[in-house]
């Protein structure tokens, strides 16, 4: 090659090495100028690009874009296991008033029942005069606490005083005729009078004995007069006086209503049901009660079909379990449960909760309650079937439930922001 051949060649050489080493200048200095603008891009790892790594500056923290480029098993996946649940401490499930039962047994169809609380058979009287006469003292009023054989009212009578004196003489004559037969049978003895006249006097005495006998039953009957004839009218039972019927100075016949007592203790509710139930109202079934204070569990003491009555009703008496009844006269609606499934399940009405337009109980869990959906059937009282959901073994929220139905929705909702 000649000498010319020889210039070109080293003149390219050396114009390529200088424009490498201005373009590696050129570069040095903007990373540099990049590194102080950003302050973090100069420590990305190497391998990424440009475009990535602004994808990922631009995802927020907790969003799904962040946690798809971290770790699956992160922050996102605790959170996710920890959906419905309802966090409270013992001291907050305390002081919220929240009620924790266990899953029921049996479910079926409901029918409500009117009635009223009675007073029940042997807790009540109506008292009424044994004897014609007229009033002379009134010793109770309405309201008035009495016990048994407590006096009521005080009757004079005319007719109670004869039958006080009969009585007398009937008991003075058969202990004569008492005396005579003594005296004919130490004379038997001694050989003196016949047997027959022994036998004629023995039967006498057995005859006013009984005569004696009956004027007194006829004194017990009409009150147990004295020799005036003042006859105090008592009550069989203790209780309260409901009403009272008579006033001083007035007159009363026998079998005239004088006063009502009743015992409050002794009341009962008694319901009036179709005759189909009296069959399914057995003694111990339990009933949802209403009344003017509220409802109250009762359970079933009897029930009878009155067939003889008009339309055939049936009678069903029941008994408070633990609540104390109304007044006698109130007016009372039960609910008793037909066709019941000992295989069914069922909870307390408050339990199941709309969430999200489904029904759900919220199930205790470690640490709070976990929402359960459920598949709800009928509802019988206060309680509804469960037919899909739960094994039965469970304990759940029986009552304010509400509370954790927005407490719920209050997490939700912050979580939603």
């Amino acid at each position: 090659m000649n000498k010319y051949g020889n210039k070109t060649l080293i003149g390219a050489t050396l114009l390529a090495t200088l424009m490498m080493t201005g373009a590696l200048t050129s570069c040095s200095g903007g990373a540099q100028e990049d590194a102080k603008s950003t302050g973090t891009e100069a420590e990305k790892p190497a391998g990424k690009d440009d475009g990535h790594d602004d994808h990922a500056a631009d995802a927020k923290p907790g969003s799904a874009e962040a946690h798809s480029e971290g770790d699956g098993d992160g922050e996102h996946g605790e959170e996710e296991s920890e959906e419905g649940v309802v966090k409270l401490t013992p001291d907050q499930i305390k002081a919220s008033g929240i009620g924790v039962v266990a899953v029921g047994r049996g479910g079926g169809a409901s029918t409500r029942l009117a009635g009223r609380v009675e007073p029940a058979i042997g807790g009540r009287a109506a008292i009424a005069s044994t004897v014609t006469g007229r009033v002379e003292r009134v010793l109770v009023a309405p309201g008035t606490a009495v016990k048994s054989n407590q006096p009521l009212v005080i009757i004079v009578s005319g007719e109670a005083a004869t039958f006080k004196a009969a009585a007398t003489a009937a008991a003075a004559e058969a202990e004569a005729i008492r005396l005579a037969y003594g005296r004919d049978k130490s004379l038997v003895e001694q050989g003196v009078v016949a047997r027959q006249e022994l036998e004629a006097s023995r039967a006498r005495s057995l005859a006013a004995d009984a005569a004696a006998s009956a004027a007194r039953a006829q004194v017990a009957a009409s009150g147990s007069p004295d020799s005036s004839g003042r006859v105090t009218i008592s009550s069989p039972v203790a209780g309260v006086v409901g009403n009272v019927q008579v006033t001083p100075g007035g007159v009363v016949s026998a079998g005239t209503l004088v006063a009502e007592v009743s015992n409050p203790d002794m009341n009962e509710l008694v319901f009036t049901a179709p005759p189909a139930l009296a069959t399914l109202a057995v003694p111990g079934m339990k009933l949802e009660v209403t009344g003017p204070g509220g409802s109250f569990e009762a359970e079933v003491i009897a029930a009878a079909a009155n067939v003889m009555q008009q339309g055939g009703t049936a009678t069903i008496r029941a008994k408070p379990i633990s609540e104390k009844l109304p007044p006698a006269g109130s007016p009372v609606s039960a609910v008793i449960i037909a066709d019941s499934a000992a295989e069914g399940m069922s909870v307390p009405a408050d339990a199941v909760q709309s969430v999200d337009g489904r029904s759900v109980v919220f199930v205790a869990v470690q640490g709070g309650f976990q929402a359960t959906p459920v598949l709800a059937g009928r509802r019988a009282g206060n309680r509804i079937e469960i037919l899909n959901g739960l094994t039965g073994s469970e304990r759940l929220v029986g009552a304010n439930a509400f509370l954790l139905k927005a407490e719920l929705a209050k997490g939700e909702a912050e979580h939603g922001h």
